[in-house]
C-alpha cells in the first residue's frame, strides 16, 4: 500500500509506540491536569507521528519534507519537556521517566537521520 509507506519508517513506528505508552501513563495523571499537562503531552507525542505522515505527503518537495521533519523533531523535544514536568510533579517515577525519555531520544536520532539523509525517503527511494 503506497499511501501508508510512512508507517514502515522506524521513526514513525517508534514515535507511535512512545505516544501509546504516554497515553497509558498519562491516564493516571490528576484530573486537574486534564486540560494542561495531560493534554499537552498527548498532543505533542501524537504530533510527531502526524508530522511524519505530512512529511510523507510532501516528499515530492524536499524543502517541505525537511520542514515537516523539523516540526516532528520539535514536537519530540516538546514531549521530553512535558515528561520532565510529569516527573517533577510526581506523576511518573524516575524509571518510567528514564524509559520514556530514552525512547524519545531514539525517535530524535531517527528523525535526525532522516533529516541528514532525505534522499533515502524521497520518491523512488523509499
Amino acid at each position: 500500500m503506497a499511501f501508508s509507506r510512512f508507517k514502515e519508517w522506524a521513526a514513525y513506528r517508534k514515535a507511535r509506540s512512545l505516544s501509546t505508552s504516554i497515553l497509558h501513563h498519562s491516564a493516571a495523571f490528576p484530573r486537574e491536569e486534564r486540560y494542561s499537562l495531560t493534554d499537552q503531552i498527548r498532543r505533542s507525542s501524537r504530533s510527531v507521528c502526524a508530522n511524519l505522515g505530512e512529511a510523507y505527503a510532501k516528499r515530492c518537495y524536499p524543502k517541505h519534507f525537511h520542514a515537516k521533519l523539523t516540526d516532528s523533531a520539535g514536537e519530540n523535544f516538546e514531549t521530553q519537556v512535558w515528561l520532565d514536568f510529569a516527573l517533577d510533579c510526581g506523576y511518573i517515577n524516575q524509571a518510567t521517566h528514564q524509559r520514556l525519555t530514552a525512547d524519545a531520544e531514539e525517535v530524535g536520532k531517527l528523525l535526525s537521520f532522516m533529516q541528514r539523509n532525505p534522499e533515502k525517503f524521497l520518491p523512488g527511494k523509499s
